[in-house]
């Protein structure tokens, strides 16, 4: 039982750290903004990271001209703690969304 037990504490800590590397590297790609969050906050919780270093690596690991478009908001309207950071991240690359697609549309007719 005791080695059962071990196995699983140090399988446990395997997985954190794991967890925690994935959540340091985690890149945006090509993923859409709603399932890159979503990825994002579910790596947050298993590496149980606070609220400060969530917000600290979404601004290193999402797009920089999103991070620099909120950086540019008044400094009464930047956002503050965790949840507004995602809301304006995600309103942010959805703005560029469409910009994109209004500019395609315009080029193809």
């Amino acid at each position: 039982m005791f080695i059962k037990e071990v196995k699983t504490v140090f399988s446990n800590k395997d997985k954190t750290t794991d967890t925690k590397w994935k959540i340091e590297t985690f890149c945006q790609e090509k993923k859409h903004i709603v399932d890159l969050m979503i990825e994002f906050k579910v790596l947050a919780m298993k590496a149980e990271t606070d609220d400060m270093h969530t917000i600290f690596l979404l601004k290193k690991n999402i797009r920089s001209n999103i991070i620099k478009t909120i950086l540019r908001y008044l400094p009464i309207a930047v956002p503050e703690i965790l949840k507004e950071w995602k809301i304006a991240i995600i309103s942010v690359k959805q703005e560029y969304e469409s910009m994109e697609s209004s500019y395609n549309y315009r080029t193809e007719s």
